[in-house]
């Protein structure tokens, strides 16, 4: 089996497949507003301390879980857990399966909203208002629409394997999109209004630094933006040689995520305050205005302001957003395709048309019983699903995984400390994560 797997051909297609599977909506719209509501700088510095104490171990555990395997996560699982019960690991990896529907589920929905977001500025520069006007609608119709033209562009990618598919096309999104990002921020910077921002931003409130909220706020985010807990570094983990250094990867691709959150930070808070400055409501409570309608209110909002310049503008930003869900999707369907293949003997054809398919059904019962179910489905998953399974992934690798855990094999230097971290405290901060986000 192993001498058949496809598998990553080198390291920066690796780093830019991991960093995109980890680079999402969460990281674009999600960081900036938790920034904003936290103190700016002040959360900026507390969120990077967090990554290197927190989501830079758990990254590792899940990459190092799938890279020991060299298989799937059921089956990475499986073994990691056969000392006590290959049933719990088998249960936990399929656990993390369902999760990987479970995302694509909702995502690919929001993503299909970035697609026709992207489309609207094009249709409003030719005339076809009518066209834009139901882009910009939030209708069952369009999200029937665009929905699955998400699921069929990431089958495509998943189709071609991981060398011709997913790293390929790993090489040619990212750069695009840190292109797209980085144009942004410097036109961005050019309108009244921006410094305010930048200020905002970048200069921390120290007084809020020790502010219990704003530390846990920064767990949560650091955990998320890594897109970890559902088996996405598991999987691509699984596809590095052997003989691949590890820490170093995990290290790439914490920064380059991370950079990009950063990144997104620059655009986001700038252009609140370039859109307060032109007289759109962007604070209610002393609250930047939540997520959702931030990107699909507020911004519109201020792009309708730049007259021509704005289309350009909103078309570049929704593609921008488009491109973040659609490597985010790559990943999530990338590992019950494995599985199928694997494990079911399937042809990656039929696995990928198959897990494409229940996805869409799953979509589809979402959409038609979207006012309730929709957002309890984010709930459990983000509040529930994730923060439980890195712990699990920690409390495996730390103390039930002992044949073949090279990590515990140290007995002293570097490793054995880390590894002494990921049983002992790692496992303390991903609870306070998880009773945090699950009962706040």
């Amino acid at each position: 089996m192993a001498q058949i797997r496809d598998g990553f051909q080198s390291r920066l297609g690796f780093v830019l497949a991991a960093a995109g599977a980890a680079v999402g909506l969460g990281n674009i719209w999600g960081f900036p507003t938790q920034a904003a509501n936290h103190g700016g700088g002040a959360f900026l510095l507390v969120y990077f301390i967090v990554i290197f104490l927190l989501a830079l171990p758990a990254l590792y555990t899940e990459l190092y879980l799938g890279h020991s395997a060299q298989a799937n996560p059921v089956v990475a699982l499986r073994n990691a857990c056969s000392e006590q019960s290959k049933k719990m690991g088998a249960a936990a990896g399929y656990i993390g399966l369902s999760g990987a529907i479970v995302m694509l589920s909702f995502y690919s929905i929001v993503a299909g909203w970035m697609i026709a977001y992207s489309i609207e500025p094009v249709a409003r520069f030719f005339g076809a208002t009518a066209v834009a006007d139901f882009l910009n609608s939030d209708t069952t119709l369009r999200n029937f629409i665009f929905t699955p033209i998400i699921l069929i562009l990431t089958a495509g990618i998943i189709l071609q394997g991981v060398k011709s598919g997913i790293e390929t096309w790993s090489r040619r999104l990212m750069p695009m999109l840190l292109l797209l990002l980085i144009g942004l921020i410097g036109y961005i910077a050019t309108l009244d209004g921006a410094m305010a921002g930048f200020k905002a931003y970048l200069v921390p409130d120290f007084s809020k630094i020790m502010d219990p909220d704003l530390i846990i706020a920064a767990m949560g985010q650091a955990f998320f933006s890594l897109s970890l807990g559902v088996g996405c570094m598991m999987i691509y983990g699984s596809y590095l040689k052997p003989q691949e250094n590890l820490p170093k990867l995990a290290c790439s691709v914490a920064l380059l995520d991370t950079s990009v959150a950063f990144l997104a930070g620059l655009l986001i808070i700038p252009a609140i305050f370039v859109a307060q400055q032109q007289g759109v409501e962007v604070f209610q409570d002393g609250k930047l205005i939540g997520e959702g309608r931030l990107i699909f209110a507020v911004l519109p909002e201020l792009f309708a302001t730049m007259d021509q310049v704005g289309l350009l503008v909103a078309l570049c930003f929704f593609v921008l957003m488009s491109i973040a869900s659609v490597t985010s999707t790559i990943s999530s369907t990338e590992i019950p395709v494995a599985f199928l293949v694997e494990s079911h003997g399937l042809e990656r054809t039929k696995a990928t048309w198959l897990v494409t398919l229940v996805v869409f059904v799953c979509s589809s019962v979402i959409i038609v019983n979207f006012d309730w179910l929709f957002g309890l489905v984010i709930m459990l998953f983000t509040q529930y699903q994730l923060p439980l399974m890195g712990l699990f992934y920690f409390i495996t690798v730390g103390w039930m995984w002992r044949r073949g855990n090279k990590l515990l094999q140290v007995t002293s230097g570097p490793h054995y400390w880390f590894a002494q971290y990921v049983r002992f405290v790692c496992p303390i901060l991903m609870t306070a994560v998880f009773l945090n986000v699950a009962f706040s």
